[in-house]
């Protein structure tokens, strides 16, 4: 059997929503995302370094790819589990349980901040992190009680958040 855990909630009518605690997050995160990119690019009192850095928006470029391409990949997984009624662990989803929410907040948002040249953007990833434990827990009932075993056996082998999954790489 396949896994599909991230940002699938079960509805009072028993099916799966694709939106999950996403909405729940963007609430705190977007607009605090939007205030540290507007004082990020009115005031230099938040940048790494003076000018910027061909270094700073090289690895910035480099997080932003790999971070939009594991959005875009799960996203597709994702909409293939729902579509199916099925989990998935294929993918970005052997990686961690929380691919999309990964994807923002470990890489997108710091690439930003590289971008921008701005330390104060990271704080948005910071935040989110902090939105995400806070929520997330729902999320992980719904989908237990909806694919059971097979939702704690995956659950059990594969990190929530960080995607390094020492344990299926090195049994």
């Amino acid at each position: 059997m396949n896994y599909n855990t991230n940002q699938l909630t079960v509805n009072a009518m028993g099916n799966l929503n694709f939106l999950g605690i996403g909405p729940r997050i963007a609430v705190v995160l977007l607009p605090w995302l939007t205030v540290t990119i507007i004082l990020s690019s009115t005031t230099r009192l938040f940048y790494y370094t003076q000018g910027g850095s061909i270094y700073l928006r090289v690895c910035g470029i480099i997080l932003m790819i790999v971070g939009l391409a594991i959005y875009i990949s799960t996203v597709k997984l994702l909409l293939s589990g729902l579509k199916q009624t099925r989990l998935i662990t294929t993918g970005a989803y052997a990686l961690c349980q929380n691919p999309l929410y990964s994807s923002i907040i470990l890489f997108i948002i710091p690439a930003l901040s590289l971008l921008l040249n701005s330390w104060l953007i990271i704080s948005s990833g910071i935040i989110g992190y902090v939105q995400f434990k806070l929520f997330i827990r729902k999320e992980y009932d719904e989908l237990e009680r909806f694919f059971g075993e097979d939702y704690i056996r995956y659950k059990n082998e594969t990190p929530e958040f960080f995607p390094l999954p020492l344990k299926k790489w090195f049994p």
